[in-house]
């Protein structure tokens, strides 16, 4: 009887300090996984922001405004087009080639 009851004793320490570390590693991995999830709160944040900005920076109105105001760019007029023509390039054009 006393070796079954060292014996039950062993198995009950081993046991119960499987246990412990399982509730720790549990406890670990929660504590990972929150803190993983934050992370991804602040990705999808920024990269919603980061969507906003592009539609605010590739607004057609905003690059006509820029290129007029800083760059100094006028509109494109008849009379200040220039058109090239090509020898050769204009009957193949013509042809619907």
């Amino acid at each position: 009887m006393g070796r079954f009851s060292l014996f039950l004793a062993v198995v009950l320490m081993i046991s119960s300090f499987m246990l412990v570390t399982a509730r720790f590693q549990s406890r670990q991995l929660y504590m990972r996984s929150d803190r993983l999830d934050s992370i991804a709160r602040q990705l999808d944040t920024d990269w919603r922001r980061l969507q906003l900005e592009r539609a605010e920076l590739t607004r057609s109105t905003r690059i006509d405004e820029i290129a007029r105001n800083e760059l100094g760019l006028i509109g494109g007029e008849p009379s200040n087009t220039i058109y090239i023509t090509l020898p050769g390039l204009n009957e193949s054009i013509g042809d619907g080639q």
